[in-house]
């Protein structure tokens, strides 16, 4: 199979650098057992410009993610602000997208989505569109975390620094972020780990 790519525009191909991220949504209202409450929003959105701060992110560059409410859209909006070219990689189509990963946080996630995708210099493509029909037995979120990582390498892996809001643990389901971190890492990738139990 050839590698799961993005199509790519040409004026992103001449990028300085990649930045990836992958990141815990906000917790569901009600969540048992919390990993990323809605009050630790400025605290991570903080470590995540700090972040990017250090690896001087600006307009050179291009940042690939999710759209999920939480780490993904929080990340969005640093390197946007940063005038950096951003390319959002989706699951599924809008609307179910929107209802598995935004909606259950609320009108504002739901609102700064919106104004990510609207932005001038965000790029945003769907799964079922670049990528055909999930196949069966395939799980979405893992084939979007490749989709995701291989469009990063396409850059040359010298150029991709992985950045990811995670606390170090499993998922609630497949296709999380550990998922992503291990893929990363058995390509000898870069991580940039923000340790949630660390942050908060």
């Amino acid at each position: 199979m050839p590698p799961l790519m993005y199509p790519f525009a040409a004026d992103e191909l001449d990028a300085r650098r990649v930045f990836l991220f992958s990141g815990h949504m906000i917790d569901a209202p009600g969540r048992a057992v919390p990993r990323f409450p809605a009050r630790e929003e400025p605290v991570a959105a903080a470590a995540i410009a700090a972040k990017l701060n250090e690896l001087g992110a600006g307009t050179p560059d291009v940042g690939l993610c999710g759209g999920a409410c939480g780490g993904d859209l929080l990340f969005a909006e640093a390197l946007l602000a940063r005038g950096a070219r951003l390319v959002v990689l989706l699951a599924f189509d809008e609307a179910t997208f929107l209802a598995r990963s935004v909606d259950f946080a609320g009108d504002d996630w739901r609102r700064r989505f919106f104004a990510v995708k609207a932005h001038r210099l965000t790029r945003v493509m769907l799964a079922p569109d670049v990528l055909g029909p999930s196949p069966d037995g395939a799980n979405p979120y893992e084939r979007t975390n490749v989709w995701l990582l291989e469009s990063a390498l396409a850059f040359g892996p010298q150029k991709v620094d992985f950045i990811c809001l995670w606390d170090g643990g499993g998922e609630d389901g497949p296709g999380g972020t550990r998922h992503m971190v291990t893929e990363v890492k058995r390509r000898r990738g870069h991580v940039h780990w923000l340790n949630t139990n660390e942050l908060w």
